[in-house]
């Protein structure tokens, strides 16, 4: 094996090995024993299968944007770039070859470097856009978490969340985001503006293919909806192996909060900040001592799992030499994979 990419594995081995002892030793109880004692071990096969469907909802979301764009994949190449996702972004600084790794499926599959970089940036801003969206839902319905906040302050931030992707579409027919860009990157290197505008016209150039093909978008915005519901459907699928009482709602809402928060973390993967934010989020819900353990089951379920799978067919498909591969795409000067206009 390539000793870039084993010395990157082990160090991540390491690194989530640590995190995951710490987390579990510093809120283990000896209370929880009774509780782990009592555990439904077919809870497990409830999580691996909510998992399983939050994968297949993402698969037809690549479907529907690929062929929105006039791209064709099959089945085994759907799998590969869903699952590549999870490898690279969790051995690359903050998650870059995740986008870079669905770039090289696709373009192994045939589809065009400019159409495939739209479909992963579509991707990408469904999600946090569906966050987003929920995230007055949230606030409106766990009052543990706004108990401290007035309505007022609740009501306008609600309103700020759910306004932020009309203001984003609006701003895309002005000249005022390239200006900003402008004014904000004026002391940066030239190549750093120069790739900070041609993210923002890919940004821009994303937002106009959904624009045409609205219909398409709402499916695809769905599906994207539905993949991360059951993707994190796989903690309460733990919860109830606990047989204690919980609220799915608080439970699934409280996910959503921390997820929009790990779309921005500098961690591989998020690790170390999920695991905190878990244990932070869920330390009122959960019997005193078993939150570090629930933290870890969801950490291997909902990412180390795929990402273990994603490892298998990234490195078969490409090598040992991914990594290098993966370093020399996003290197490649943008002009030459930005989208037309």
């Amino acid at each position: 094996m390539n000793k870039k990419l084993l010395l990157r594995l082990t160090v991540l081995f390491a690194f989530v090995l640590l995190i995951s002892a710490a987390v579990i030793y510093f809120t283990f109880d000896i209370r929880a024993l009774d509780y782990l004692t009592l555990f439904e071990p077919r809870c497990i096969l409830l999580a691996l299968g909510c998992l399983a469907v939050g994968l297949l909802f993402d698969g037809l979301r690549l479907l529907t944007l690929a062929s929105i764009t006039d791209g064709q994949l099959t089945l085994k190449q759907v799998v590969n770039v869903v699952l590549s996702n999870y490898f690279l972004a969790l051995v690359t600084p903050g998650a870059s070859g995740g986008a870079i790794a669905q770039v090289m499926f696709m373009r192994k599959a045939g589809v065009p470097v400019a159409k495939s970089t739209v479909v992963v940036l579509v991707r990408t801003i469904m999600s946090i856009s569906f966050l987003i969206l929920l995230v007055p839902v949230v606030l409106h319905s766990d009052s543990d978490i706004v108990k401290w906040m007035p309505a007022s302050v609740l009501t306008v931030v609600s309103v700020a969340f759910i306004s932020l992707p009309v203001i984003a579409v609006l701003l895309m027919r002005s000249r005022y985001p390239e200006r900003i860009i402008f004014w904000f990157t004026r002391k940066f290197s030239y190549t750093t503006r120069r790739n900070c505008y041609i993210w923002y016209q890919q940004f821009k150039h994303a937002v106009i293919v959904m624009g045409r093909h609205p219909l398409m978008v709402l499916r695809a915005f769905v599906e994207s909806g539905l993949s991360l519901l059951f993707i994190y459907a796989t903690v309460p699928a733990y919860f109830a192996g606990l047989n204690i009482n919980f609220d799915l709602v608080q439970v699934m809402g409280r996910m959503v909060l921390l997820n929009l928060v790990l779309y921005f973390s500098p961690t591989p993967g998020g690790s170390g900040i999920a695991e905190a934010g878990f244990v932070v989020l869920f330390s009122n819900i959960l019997p005193e001592g078993v939150e570090g353990i629930m933290a870890v089951l969801w950490r291997f379920t909902a990412e180390y799992l795929p990402f273990l799978l994603g490892a298998f067919v990234t490195i078969r498909a490409f090598g040992s030499d991914v990594l290098n591969m993966a370093s020399v795409k996003s290197k490649t000067k943008p002009g030459k994979n930005a989208p037309s206009q």
